[in-house]
């Protein structure tokens, strides 16, 4: 089925934020859209009033008579969706084309030029980034995105002359292997979804498949350092961007100042000083450069890519400042991955030295906080002077076996250029007993 030639799109799960850019881009194209959420939100509620046909009860009878022709009706939905949906199996045994969301998107790109940013944590801001680079500019952009841009107050950009497409490529289920990038960028693979993938090393390999993908006159840019072999087809380039050193695309004279943060973006052939980030948080230094990087290979000009990044107000909920006084400051992240959560804690405490920071965690999903478990509990140590990692941590284990089998496992691991020591922790140095003692780390599990 052409998805430019539908009269009618009905979603099964429209409440998510994915979705409802591909139900704001079928509303922008004059088709009726309606379909089914599981609860009502600010988000479904709005999307009603754009014109999309909501309900909330699965039942058959609720869905319009507009979507009950297979001929000209696309029926998309989403993995979290249980394949027992009663609307789902209806529309299946009645002949519709079904699709996921994903390869909605990999249909987009395959008629425009993709440019999409993968990775377990940083893609949502880095796309947004890239697509307010290009939106900016001469360039322009369509997006869809995975958070909603407060610079535009939506997830989905539209142009009628531009070709590009910013698109969130989303690792979970595998749904980014719809896709066929023009440009593909991978800001990260640390292991997550295992509920889905099983293992660390079928997740990575999901990323290198994802590479595989990438169209012959494009390129990949990966972050330099990530445990990713990329499998590029003849005639694709490869870029590597950093922050701590030396890439294709890397930052340097990096100054924090006053809750302000300035660098210097160099490029082959390329540098541009004093960029200026609109969101002033050390990690978007990165994100900033893989940013600018597509965009500039792109051809937005240097004055563009200075002016976009100063005037980039982030999505909702990436380190979004509600109070900030100068007693009290108040910031709403998403992080939810444990490096995430390291990033975030360790941009808050250098952006705001010296200071005193309580945090407070909500986990998201089940499976990934049973899986990370041991990773969330650490105890990171901090230096007490300059608010910095000392580069130790403490996590406590359920029993010996479970230590042990931790030791093991990730003992000698290299991350991120730097060889990983897991052993027990023990005490600085062995105390005689001289009775009475409470013992010391010898009589802990802690790791």
């Amino acid at each position: 089925m052409d998805i430019n030639k539908v009269t009618a799109v009905y979603f099964v799960g429209a409440g998510g934020i994915g979705m409802s850019a591909l139900i704001r881009y079928f509303l922008a194209k004059g088709k009726r859209v309606g379909g089914y959420d599981k609860t009502p939100s600010d988000l479904t509620e709005e999307l009603k009033k754009e014109g999309a046909d909501i309900h909330y009860e699965d039942n058959v009878a609720l869905i319009g008579e507009a979507f009950k022709s297979p001929d000209d009706t696309l029926v998309v939905y989403t993995p979290a969706v249980p394949e027992s949906h009663t609307e789902l199996t209806y529309f299946r045994a009645h002949g519709f084309e079904v699709m996921k969301r994903a390869r909605v998107l990999g249909e987009i790109t395959k008629s425009s030029r993709g440019l999409c940013v993968a990775g377990t944590h940083g893609k949502t801001t880095t796309s947004s980034m890239l697509a307010h680079l290009l939106k900016q500019s001469p360039v322009d952009c369509n997006a869809f995105l995975g958070g909603i841009l407060k610079n535009y107050e939506s997830n989905l950009m539209l142009s009628d002359t531009s070709d590009f497409t910013v698109i969130e490529a989303d690792e979970f289920d595998r749904s980014f292997h719809w896709l066929t990038p023009y440009m593909a960028v991978i800001t990260s693979a640390d292991p997550d979804h295992l509920d889905i993938y099983g293992t660390a090393e079928a997740y990575r390999e999901s990323f290198e498949k994802f590479t595989s993908l990438i169209r012959p006159d494009g390129c990949l840019l990966i972050k330099k350092g990530i445990n990713v072999t990329p499998r590029l087809q003849e005639g694709v380039k490869k870029y590597t961007y950093s922050v701590t050193e030396i890439a294709d695309f890397y930052a340097e004279n990096i100054r924090i100042c006053d809750g302000n943060i300035t660098f210097d973006f160099v490029g082959p052939e390329i540098r541009i000083p004093d960029v200026e980030l609109g969101v002033p948080v050390k990690v978007n230094i990165e994100n900033g450069v893989a940013a600018m990087a597509i965009a500039w290979l792109n051809g937005v000009k240097p004055e563009d890519l200075k002016k976009g990044m100063a005037t980039f107000a982030g999505p909702r909920r990436r380190f979004d400042f509600h109070l900030k006084t100068d007693q009290v400051v108040l910031i709403d992240d998403y992080a939810h991955h444990p490096a995430e959560l390291r990033q975030s804690i360790l941009s808050v405490k250098e952006l705001y030295a010296g200071r005193k920071v309580t945090g407070i965690f909500q986990p998201h999903l089940y499976t990934r906080t049973r899986d990370f478990a041991g990773d969330f509990a650490a105890k990171v140590i901090f230096d007490r002077e300059t608010g910095r990692s000392r580069g130790f941590a403490f996590v406590e284990m359920p029993n010996d076996t479970e230590g042990q089998k931790a030791i093991d496992e990730l003992n000698g691991v290299e991350y991120d250029q730097k060889v990983i020591s897991v052993s027990v922790a023990r005490p600085r140095t062995e105390r005689p007993s001289h009775g009475g003692g409470r013992g010391g780390y010898n009589n802990s599990r802690r790791y």
